[in-house]
């Protein structure tokens, strides 16, 4: 919000992907009159009222946490994705620095939405237009599922599948053409 702030946006639109899509749900349920819109692509976590199905995924990401990093990322990764998709390959060459410290912050975010208390209510009482983009090669059971859930408590929800995207192809990244068109209609929609 500092940022909005300092740059005088008093309301605007907020789009957030994976972690970014958890923080702009927390940040839609604490100062929800700040925005015009929201659009969710495949957010991290959506709050810990879950399905049955999403706590069974949820309760696998938390047994990859002791295990060696090479293999709590493999399994971190697999979990986000349909059962007959392949998680893309490595990038060639050495990895980045930074990315060293992915294990430990995915683990720190595991940690974090375990912890974490969305504010479902002020989210019901949420009046602005919310999208979800959701990967139809995701995984169903955390993804499809969340979108469901968040259907049922956003008073205007709606979802888009990207039929061949998934969480670590997203649309944003592949078809940013057609994801953009889709935001500028939820904007346009959102100054009705």
């Amino acid at each position: 919000m500092r940022e909005a702030d300092a740059h005088g946006f008093d309301r605007f639109h907020l789009v957030g992907y994976s972690g970014g899509g958890a923080s702009s749900l927390a940040f839609a349920a604490v100062h929800g009159e700040r925005l015009l819109s929201l659009a969710l692509l495949e957010p991290a976590w959506a709050g810990n009222e879950r399905t049955r199905e999403e706590e069974a995924l949820w309760q696998r990401f938390r047994e990859l946490e002791s295990l060696p990093d090479d293999r709590f990322m493999a399994g971190f990764m697999r979990l986000q994705l349909a059962p007959d998709v392949e998680p893309p390959p490595r990038p060639e060459g050495p990895p980045p620095p930074w990315m060293a410290k992915r294990p430990a912050g995915l683990r720190a975010l595991i940690e974090a939405f375990d912890n974490g208390d969305l504010d479902v209510e002020a989210l019901r009482a949420f009046g602005r237009p919310v999208y979800f983009a959701l990967g139809g090669r995701s995984n169903p059971d955390y993804f499809r599922r969340m979108a469901d859930r968040l259907a049922t408590i956003f008073p205007d929800f709606s979802v888009e599948t990207f039929p061949e995207r998934h969480h670590f192809d997203p649309p944003h990244r592949v078809e940013p053409e057609h994801l953009s068109n889709s935001l500028l209609a939820l904007w346009q929609r959102s100054a009705s």
